[in-house]
């Protein structure tokens, strides 16, 4: 896009930054119409699981109901309680909303289709997914209220917990791999098995896959993970104090971590944007085409869980974490570089 730019008679400088807007803008647009989409989705899910009908007035089919809904918000007034501190309570959704794009800039849409191919793109998604503890622990302390700021505590200890277990299930890819950046992740995948395409066939890295689907749920605060939103005993968590758009802004970004952890799955474990076969004829079908399949295919496990699994207690939830996760990631750290070495794949 930069040569293009140049084409123009731009200079290097020029082109190069307006290539850069141009490269966000073709990430975040089409994310957010399919936040939009996806809430849809999930609640048609939802419905279907519990059979009701979910959204189906507004637009063909429900289909703008979405829209409508973020109509409504916008055009409601933002409260801010009295006793809150005004500034955080305002900058804790715009850090949720950002951080939740940002981690986009890494995920390779094709071969050579990311917008910053670093070789470090693993390393820069666990810190930009790390960054948004924040904006849930600002919400709740700015708050000036009991049940947020319990839920602020809750989500962040859930959040560091599970961001313990998910670091070494991604060290045994990145041993696998022998790379931190995800296009070369992908590119190790290729007839990883056979000729299927994806670690999720090698039986020491599937069980890895599981407690990483699983971790993610847990990393965004899915049901059954949902404690940071607990009604029954935090009211709705650290969003309690927040109206009109800054709730808004909390919605999308936690549905776009939900999309980033399902295309995460599909880069790390299934492929990314390789056909599940690596047989010629599939791959005449473009590689964004087969990543978003994957995605939409994660999303509904995201919310045939949700609408079917109880909710755990906080007990069960940090047990499961550090009891269970933690030592079994651990052993197959040892596991896949034990093997590694001694197949001389290190060599």
């Amino acid at each position: 896009m930069t040569d293009f730019f140049m084409g123009l008679g731009l200079s290097y400088d020029w082109a190069w930054g307006l290539s850069t807007i141009a490269g966000i803008l073709l990430i975040a647009l089409p994310l957010m119409l399919g936040v939009a989409m996806i809430i849809y989705a999930d609640r048609k899910i939802w419905a279907a699981m519990a059979l009701r009908r979910g959204p189906n007035v507004v637009g063909p089919l429900g289909l703008l109901q979405s829209f409508a809904d973020g109509l409504k918000v916008f055009l409601q007034e933002t409260i801010i309680p009295t006793a809150a501190n005004k500034g955080l309570f305002l900058i804790a959704p715009i850090i949720t909303f950002t951080v939740a794009l940002m981690a986009w800039a890494v995920i390779p849409f094709n071969s050579g289709a990311v917008l910053a191919d670093v070789n470090v793109g693993l390393l820069y998604v666990l810190a930009i997914s790390s960054l948004g503890v924040y904006g849930v622990v600002i919400a709740g302390w700015s708050s000036n209220s009991k049940y947020p700021f319990f839920s602020a505590m809750r989500a962040s200890a859930q959040m560091i917990s599970y961001e313990v277990s998910i670091g070494f299930i991604l060290i045994c890819v990145v041993l696998w791999s022998g790379s931190f950046n995800l296009n070369d992740i992908v590119k190790a995948q290729q007839s990883h098995v056979w000729i299927i395409n994806g670690f999720v066939a090698n039986p020491l890295l599937f069980p890895m896959w599981v407690m990483f689907l699983i971790s993610g749920m847990a990393e965004t605060a899915r049901a059954p993970f949902d404690l940071t939103e607990a009604e029954s005993e935090l009211v709705a968590g650290y969003q309690t104090e927040y109206s009109s758009m800054a709730f808004a802004l909390y919605w999308l970004g936690e549905y776009a971590n939900v999309l980033l952890m399902c295309a995460l799955n599909a880069v790390l474990f299934w492929g990314g944007y390789l056909p599940p076969l690596d047989w010629a004829p599939l791959y005449l079908i473009p590689g964004f085409v087969w990543l978003l399949l994957k995605i939409l295919f994660f999303f509904f496990i995201f919310s045939w869980v949700k609408a079917t699994v109880p909710r755990y207690r906080y007990d069960q939830l940090m047990r499961l974490g550090w009891k269970i996760f933690l030592p079994v990631s651990l052993l197959f750290v040892v596991l896949v570089s034990g093997y590694l070495m001694a197949t001389g794949h290190f060599a």
